[in-house]
C-alpha cells in the first residue's frame, strides 16, 4: 500500500507542473490554430499556442493524459488493498475513506481559526516523536479545525488519514491496538478527538508519543477536558507535544469568523463560536441557540464547560491525587459553587474574601455609586439606594446558583482558592496582569482578566432580572426602570471592554512590553504599555462611550499624574483614549482611537 501511495503523490507532483486542459483548434483568417483551453472557477480559457512552443505543449499536454489517467487507476485500487478496513476490525471509533470524507462537507465554506496554520504545519512537517494537542472550553472549534484540515490535504495524505471519535467507555489499551492495526495497514495521520473521555488517557498519554509518533505517525489529539491535557503535559508528554490551544477567541479573530464588527456583539457572545452558526441579524434565533444567551445556559455551560472538565480531569489523573485540597469540596457538592463565585467576582480582587463573605454584587453598588454623582439631571437618580438590596442581592444569588457561607456544609480556605485559580488559568480561562501603582514603595496590585466575556455580561443581566423582582423596583414607572437598568449594564459593558482591552494588548505584547492599569493616589490610567528597552511609555483611558467629552482625558492632562508616570515608566511618547467613536487627533496631543480598529490592529 505504501508504494501505491509513494506513486499516487509523486504523479500528483508531476501532474500540478504539466499545462492544464486540453488542445482545441480555431479558424482564424481560414487557417486552423491551436490553442489550449482549460476551465478555471468555472469559466472556459484559452491560450494561443505560439509556434516555437508548440512542439513542448502537445508533449506535456498528452503526458498530464496519460498521467491523470494512471492516477485515476491507482486511486480506484487503494481501497482494494486494505479490504479489511471497517467496524469490525477495530475496537474502537475508527473514520477512514468515504465516511472521513462525508464528515468534511458540513465545514467547506467555514473560515478558519487563525490557529489553524499551527495544526497544518505540523501535518506537513518532518516532526518526529512529537504528538499535537489541540484542547479548549466547548464550541471554540476543536472538531471542526480537525474537519478543517482532511479537507485540505493530498489525495495521497487523506488516503492515508484516520478519524477516531473516543468514547469514554474506551480504553488505552484498545486504542493501542486500533493504532498499531492502522500502521500496519500504511495509515500515517491519525485524528482523536475527545480523547480526554478516556479515563486512562492522562496516565498513559506517552504512548502516543513514543510509540506511534516515533514511527513516523502524524497524531493530533483533541479534546473538551483542557486540564486532562494540561496534566498530561507535565507528567507523560513533557516536550514531546506541540500545543494548540482554542478557548481565548480575540476580537478580530471572532469579527472574521462570524463577522460581526460591534465591540458590545462580542462582550455579549464572545468566548464561544456557537452563536456563529447562526444568522446575527436574526435575533430570536441567535439568542435561542447563543451559549450565553441567558443565566441557565451560562450557568449550565460553567458547570459542563469548565466544572465538570476540572472533575473529570482530576478524577482521572493518578486516582484523584491532583484533587488535593479539594476533595472535600468535591465529595460535598461545593467545587462548582466555589468555580462560580470566583467567575462572577472575576473581575475584582482574587482573594479569600471573595469565597467566604457575604455575597454582593459588585455592579449593583458600583452603579447606584455612578447614578448618584451623575452629571446628566436626566440620568441622575438614587433609585440604587432606596431599593430593597438584600432582597435583590439573595435573588441574584438564587439566580446564578451561588451560597451564602452559612449555607455552606464545609469551610472554604485560602488553599482552596490557590488551587481553583490554577486550574482556571490551566483552562486559559483566566489571565494573571498584575496592576502597578504609580505610589512610591507600594506593592504591585492583584490582577486577574477573564477570556470568555459572554458569560461574564450575562451575570450582569441576571442581575437586572433580580433588580426588576424588587418590590420598591417594581412600581416605578417603565421609564425609570428601563433607565436603572440600562445604567447597570451600561457600566458593565463599559468595565468588560476595558478588560477586553487590557486581555488582548497583554497577549499581542507577550514578553516585549509589560501591559498593565496604573493606579494613582486618586485615579488610575485603565491602561499602560510600558517599553524597558526604551524606557518610554504609553497612557490609555478606555471609554465605552461613542462620544468624545472633556471628562474622558483629565487624567491624561493632569500635570501631576504624568510627572508620576514618567518617573517610574519612562517618556510618555501617547497619550490614547480608546472608545467606540471615530478616530480623532486633539490640538493638546491625545488621539482618540476606534476601539474596534484598535483590536483589529493587534
Amino acid at each position: 500500500m505504501n508504494d501505491r501511495l509513494e506513486r499516487i503523490e509523486k504523479l500528483q507532483q508531476i501532474i500540478s507542473t504539466l499545462p492544464q486542459g486540453s488542445v482545441t483548434y480555431k479558424k482564424i483568417c481560414g487557417k486552423e490554430q491551436p490553442y489550449l483551453q482549460w476551465t478555471e472557477n468555472g469559466k472556459t480559457k484559452s491560450k494561443y499556442v505560439k509556434v516555437a512552443e508548440r512542439e513542448q505543449i502537445f508533449e506535456q499536454v498528452e503526458r498530464r493524459r496519460k498521467l491523470q489517467e494512471e492516477l485515476r487507476i491507482l486511486q480506484q485500487e487503494i481501497p482494494a488493498v486494505s479490504p479489511t478496513i471497517g467496524k469490525a476490525i477495530f475496537e474502537t471509533n475508527v473514520v477512514t475513506g468515504r465516511a472521513l470524507r462525508a464528515m468534511t462537507k458540513g465545514v467547506r465554506a467555514w473560515e478558519k481559526r487563525d490557529c489553524f496554520h499551527q495544526l497544518w504545519c505540523y501535518l506537513n512537517s518532518d516532526e518526529t516523536d512529537r504528538v499535537c494537542l489541540v484542547y479548549g472550553l466547548r464550541r471554540t472549534g476543536k472538531t471542526t479545525m480537525l474537519r478543517q484540515a482532511v479537507l485540505e490535504m493530498t489525495e495521497s495524505q487523506f488516503a492515508r488519514a484516520a478519524y477516531i471519535k473516543a468514547k469514554s467507555s474506551d480504553t488505552m489499551a484498545a486504542m493501542n491496538r486500533d493504532l498499531s492495526r492502522l500502521f500496519e495497514l500504511g495509515y500515517e495521520y491519525i485524528f482523536i478527538d475527545e480523547v480526554t473521555l478516556m479515563e486512562d488517557f492522562i496516565d498513559s498519554a506517552a504512548l502516543f508519543s513514543d510509540i506511534y509518533a516515533a514511527q513516523g505517525m502524524k497524531i493530533v489529539l483533541s479534546g473538551t477536558d483542557s486540564l486532562g491535557f494540561w496534566f498530561t503535559l507535565h507528567q507523560e508528554l513533557y516536550d514531546r507535544a506541540i500545543t494548540i490551544h482554542t478557548t481565548f477567541i480575540p476580537f478580530r479573530e471572532h469579527s472574521r469568523l462570524l463577522g460581526i464588527d460591534s465591540i458590545d456583539e462580542y462582550i455579549r457572545y464572545g468566548g464561544t463560536l456557537r452563536a456563529g452558526e447562526l444568522d446575527f441579524e436574526n435575533a430570536e434565533v441567535n439568542a435561542e441557540d447563543a451559549s450565553f444567551r441567558d443565566d441557565e445556559s451560562t450557568r449550565r455551560y460553567i458547570d459542563t464547560a469548565i466544572c465538570q472538565n476540572i472533575q473529570h480531569s482530576l478524577n482521572c489523573c493518578k486516582d484523584g491525587n491532583y484533587f488535593r485540597h479539594l476533595q472535600s469540596l468535591y465529595e460535598a457538592g461545593e467545587l462548582t459553587n466555589a468555580i462560580n463565585r470566583i467567575i462572577e467576582d472575576m473581575t475584582h480582587r482574587f482573594v479569600i474574601r471573595t469565597l467566604v463573605r457575604k455575597f454582593k454584587s459588585q455592579d449593583l453598588g458600583s452603579s447606584a455609586e455612578l447614578m448618584r454623582k451623575e452629571t446628566n439631571p436626566e440620568r441622575k437618580s438614587d433609585i440604587l439606594d432606596r431599593i430593597d438590596t438584600n432582597a435583590v442581592t439573595k435573588r441574584l444569588m438564587d439566580i446564578l446558583d451561588i451560597r451564602n457561607q452559612e449555607e455552606q456544609s464545609i469551610g472554604i480556605t485560602g488553599t482552596h482558592v490557590t488551587e481553583i485559580k490554577e486550574y482556571l488559568i490551566a483552562l486559559d480561562l483566566i489571565v494573571e496582569n498584575p496592576g502597578e501603582t504609580a505610589i512610591e514603595n507600594a506593592e504591585p496590585l492583584e490582577g486577574v482578566l477573564f477570556a470568555q466575556p459572554g458569560m461574564r455580561y450575562c451575570q450582569a443581566q441576571a442581575l437586572v432580572y433580580s433588580l426588576r423582582k424588587d418590590e420598591f423596583f417594581s412600581e416605578l414607572s417603565e421609564v425609570e426602570k428601563n433607565m436603572v437598568c440600562e445604567r447597570i449594564l451600561e457600566e458593565v459593558r463599559g468595565r468588560m471592554m476595558e478588560e477586553i482591552v487590557l486581555l488582548e494588548t497583554v497577549k499581542a505584547a507577550g514578553k516585549k512590553k509589560q501591559v498593565f492599569r496604573l493606579l494613582f493616589s486618586a485615579a488610575e490610567f485603565d491602561m499602560v504599555i510600558y517599553d524597558s528597552k526604551s524606557n518610554t511609555c504609553e497612557c490609555y483611558e478606555i471609554k465605552h462611550s461613542d462620544q468624545a467629552v472633556e471628562h474622558q482625558i483629565q487624567h491624561l492632562v493632569n500635570e501631576k499624574y504624568l510627572e508620576e508616570t514618567e518617573r517610574k515608566f519612562g517618556t510618555i511618547t501617547k497619550r490614547c483614549v480608546i472608545y467606540r467613536g471615530p478616530d480623532l487627533s486633539l490640538s493638546n496631543g491625545i488621539i482618540y482611537k476606534n476601539v474596534e480598529r484598535y483590536l483589529k490592529t493587534l
